[in-house]
């Protein structure tokens, strides 16, 4: 009988505590990564998967981990640590070479504390699909900046951010929750809208607020990309934190 996953999540400031409970096999790592990816869609300070209650039945399963802990270091740049494992899963993250880097410790409370310590600063806003919305989109970059002592991610940031929300504006059409994150060296810029459509790198009009496109995004950013997010998607963007 294939095997069945659920979760608990106990929201916290700055720590979110997710604990995955059942048994974990080549059939339920998709249903795992699937509740993680829900939680890190959220974009919490800092995420904390409690693994007392999992039961690898497959050692294959437990890369699914791994794989989460490489998406929220990309996107949405989360501080991830795992804790807790029984001693037969402890055995099995230790004998797999991807997850043998991966952030563990023995308790939830020590977990925490290591979690709550690496939480990155992270500004946060909604916005409806209006043309004011890219210039709101610039303020909370101008804020962010200058909150966090980088005058010159100002400029560049305000522009991606921009590209970002008017990307939703006109294609989308939906309400988006905008964010920004500092883990440095870099600066991440998030914008999650509603639409499970794919973004597009093509041009606006010229008049248009925010109208040259995600092409621009490409020669500003270092990285940038699309990933699922909850019912919609979530564009970021990353830059140099200078």
């Amino acid at each position: 009988m294939a095997g069945r996953i659920s979760c608990e999540v106990r929201n916290g400031s700055p720590v979110t505590v997710v604990a995955l409970t059942g048994t974990l096999d080549l059939t339920s790592m998709r249903e795992a990564y699937a509740l993680l990816d829900r939680c890190l869609a959220r974009q919490p300070d800092a995420l904390v998967v409690d693994l007392a209650g999992l039961t690898v039945r497959d050692s294959l399963a437990v890369s699914v981990l791994a794989a989460a802990a490489r998406r929220a270091e990309d996107w949405p740049a989360v501080p991830m640590v795992f804790c807790a494992p029984q001693p037969d899963t402890s055995a099995q993250l230790a004998a797999s070479a991807v997850c043998r880097v991966l952030p563990l410790r023995s308790t939830c409370t020590e977990a925490t504390r290591v979690a709550g310590a690496a939480a990155v600063p992270r500004v946060r806003i909604r916005l409806e699909p209006v043309a004011a919305a890219c210039r709101r989109a610039r303020e909370l970059v101008a804020d962010a900046c200058a909150r966090w002592n980088l005058p010159e991610a100002v400029g560049p940031a305000s522009v991606v951010l921009s590209e970002l929300v008017g990307n939703v504006v006109r294609h989308a059409r939906t309400p988006m929750q905008v964010t920004v994150t500092l883990r440095r060296p870099w600066l991440q810029l998030a914008v999650i809208d509603g639409s499970q459509r794919p973004a597009r790198p093509g041009h606006a009009g010229l008049r248009d607020e925010g109208g040259r496109g995600l092409l621009l995004v490409r020669e500003l950013a270092e990285r940038w990309g699309s990933a699922p997010a909850g019912d919609g998607k979530a564009i970021w963007a990353t830059l140099p934190a200078n």
